[in-house]
């Protein structure tokens, strides 16, 4: 069973120092508590350190290319606003069409991201050939499987290669040579979260900016992977 965990939020200054300690117990309850002060009188805490200008992102950056850099702002806007992470968001459209946006697959997905025709008109998507109707729609729909699948990136993968039908028939990333190579190349170019992540991200509360630390990635929005517990 897992523990809900108790996000702790810091304002944020106009500066901030180049680490910070961050503190873990449990409650009574059993629940993880993480704050950047101990605990009084307790006597176990766990304490790993929060580095700030150094901090890891969440997913390794492709390469850039002039055909990917051209996309650069509907991917990061859309990616932004849908919550998924640009580097996997490229990552998909690289293996998905080597970034043409008039590709076209022998079933008939078409676009940057290799829409099918149900998908996007589904998705909204009236021009499937246009980059950034294409990406906005890629990029919903990839959102849709990851939270599907509990932000298990090679799931989602597999059912935007094979379909979710599949997925559920095997349990898994399905035995197919094509759907378990597009996963390995994708997860290849975005590792996975280290184990015990802890995700940072800022959302705005009461029109003032904060800083937000959990076990979990958000919901919705951009995180950057900033430590692991101990």
């Amino acid at each position: 069973m897992r523990l809900s965990l108790l996000l702790f939020a810091l304002s944020i200054g106009l500066a901030s120092p180049a680490a910070a300690q961050i503190y873990s117990w449990r409650d009574t309850d059993g629940k993880l508590v993480l704050s950047d002060r101990p605990r009084a009188g307790q006597a176990q805490l766990s304490v790993y350190a929060v580095p700030g200008t150094s901090s890891v992102r969440a997913t390794t950056p492709l390469a850039p290319s002039t055909r990917s850099t051209q996309y650069d702002a509907s991917i990061n806007e859309h990616s932004r606003n849908i919550g998924v992470s640009a580097d996997l968001v490229r990552a998909v459209i690289q293996v998905e069409s080597a970034f043409n946006p008039s590709a076209v697959s022998v079933k008939g997905a078409m676009g940057l991201m290799q829409l099918m025709p149900d998908t996007a008109q589904e998705l909204g998507v009236t021009n499937p050939f246009d980059p950034h109707e294409n990406i906005r729609g890629g990029v919903t729909y990839l959102r849709r499987l990851l939270t599907r699948y509990d932000d298990k990136v090679e799931l989602a993968l597999a059912a935007y290669n094979a379909g979710m039908g599949n997925v559920a028939k095997y349990g898994d990333v399905p035995p197919f040579k094509e759907t378990q190579n597009y996963v390995r190349k994708i997860t290849g170019a975005t590792p996975a979260a280290p184990p015990n992540a802890i995700y940072k991200w800022m959302e705005v509360v009461n029109g003032k900016p904060l800083t937000r630390y959990s076990n979990r990635p958000p919901p919705t929005g951009a995180y950057e992977i900033v430590g692991s517990r101990r």
